[in-house]
């Protein structure tokens, strides 16, 4: 076996013209969503010295995601793809320019930053299921698992450049400068999605509506393989996620400037996973994978939570997040590979629940936890092992999770879409 085949596959970047402008946008636009996102709970640790009120923002991102991804995955069945990453996209940049416009006063309002962690929860919940559910459109379906890994490089080299980039920037500068840097990076995403040709709708595509989105439902519960990716990922971010707490975990190893190290060091492990990704398209036991790299999230979480020092936190976190890497490269692949393309949207938005619910109420359970006995240090360290704990308890419960194979994933696509096809055609 060469080591190039063990590399990461750049074929979806050198035969899609439209998966470039994507990949492109993506982490542009993440890389100052990224800073954002650093700067937020540090702002509003700043205004309270409070780890429940920074919890509290995971509160406010949660509950409109549990209705938008629903609706966005319904009109992600229905109408062009690219309109709607677009215009919420555009929505997000007004948001950023709310943010800036809060931060210029002299006393930032604290109810304001609440509300814009519930609209741009909402927005991303119309934006997400939308822009998954249009990426399969853009490559072949063999190279589902290269692009899979290059979206999550691109992701992850946002994060390990944006969220250093926000300790330096909150440490040394107002925070006006930080959202107005958010802000320029919206507008260079905005031209490469225009660029991007259309993806319009599978044909009969479902009207948006309850019953749509029910049949979304109904297909997830007649996959149990699916549904325990979902339940896998939610057990890991519950418990395992303790984002809420760096802001105070940072004031114990060092202050401010170290805010964005603690935020970018799964990045790192996410990146070195990700560059050694070529792997995994020979690997057919992806439900498998999923626990086990969900597993080892655990274990690093539990090591952050019992180190004392920098460094050692520093490498427990990159460890976590190269495992969490690889448990969601798996977790794409099966549902990119096997979701038929006119349930791809509504199935966008139960998987959009299920990778951040898990983060948001995790926040909620960090700070919560961290107000009792066990402080700062135990509430992650806890909130790990019961990661772990759970991961067992899922594979002994969903023994069709376990026994996945990749390789009938093409082919139960492939008949899906070609019974709709069928329909389609007799409806016409």
């Amino acid at each position: 076996m060469t080591d190039r085949k063990r590399l990461l596959d750049l074929a979806p970047l050198r035969t899609s013209r439209d998966f470039r402008f994507v990949f492109i946008a993506g982490v542009v636009t993440s890389f100052g969503s990224f800073i954002s996102y650093v700067t937020i709970p540090y702002q509003v640790a700043k205004l309270t010295d409070d780890p429940l009120m920074v919890g509290l923002i995971g509160v406010c991102e949660l509950v409109p995601i549990l209705i938008m991804a629903f609706v966005g995955g319904a009109l992600a069945d229905y109408i062009d793809r690219r309109l709607l990453v677009r215009g919420a996209e555009l929505a997000l940049a007004a948001i950023c320019g709310i943010l800036l416009i809060n931060s210029l006063s002299d006393e930032p309002h604290l109810w304001l930053l609440y509300i814009a962690a519930f609209l741009t929860a909402a927005v991303a919940g119309l934006q997400r299921p939308a822009l998954e559910s249009m990426i399969p459109r853009l490559v072949k379906p063999e190279q589902l698992p290269a692009t899979m890994s290059l979206q999550s490089l691109g992701a992850q080299f946002a994060q390990l450049l944006g969220m250093p980039l926000a300790g330096i920037l909150v440490a040394n500068f107002d925070l006006a400068w930080v959202y107005a840097f958010d802000l320029l990076t919206f507008a260079v995403s905005l031209v490469c999605l225009t660029l991007v040709k259309a993806v319009p709708p599978p044909p009969a595509a479902d009207r948006p509506s309850l019953s749509s989105v029910v049949t979304g439902l109904r297909y997830a519960r007649s996959r149990p393989e699916l549904l325990g990716t979902y339940l896998v990922d939610i057990n890991a971010m519950f418990f395992g996620m303790p984002s809420a707490l760096y802001p105070f975990l940072a004031n114990k190893l060092g202050g401010p400037s170290v805010l964005g190290l603690l935020y970018a060091a799964p990045a790192v492990g996410s990146l070195i996973a990700t560059f050694g990704s070529g792997w995994t398209s020979r690997v057919h036991r992806h439900g498998l994978m999923v626990l086990v790299a969900a597993g080892f999230w655990g274990v690093g979480i539990i090591g952050v939570g019992l180190s004392g020092t920098l460094w050692l936190t520093l490498l427990c976190l990159a460890f976590a997040g190269a495992a969490d890497m690889i448990s969601g490269i798996f977790r794409m692949i099966m549902w990119n590979q096997t979701i038929p393309d006119h349930l791809r949207g509504r199935l966008a938005g139960i998987e959009m629940l299920s990778y951040t619910t898990g983060p948001l109420a995790g926040q909620l359970r960090a700070g919560l936890m961290a107000r009792t006995s066990l402080g700062i240090g135990g509430a992650i360290w806890v909130g790990g092992v019961l990661c772990v704990a759970g991961s067992f308890a899922l594979a002994a419960a969903l023994p069709k999770l376990v026994r996945y194979n990749g390789k009938d994933g093409m082919a139960l696509k492939k008949a899906a879409d070609d019974e709709w096809a069928a329909t389609a055609a007799s409806r016409s």
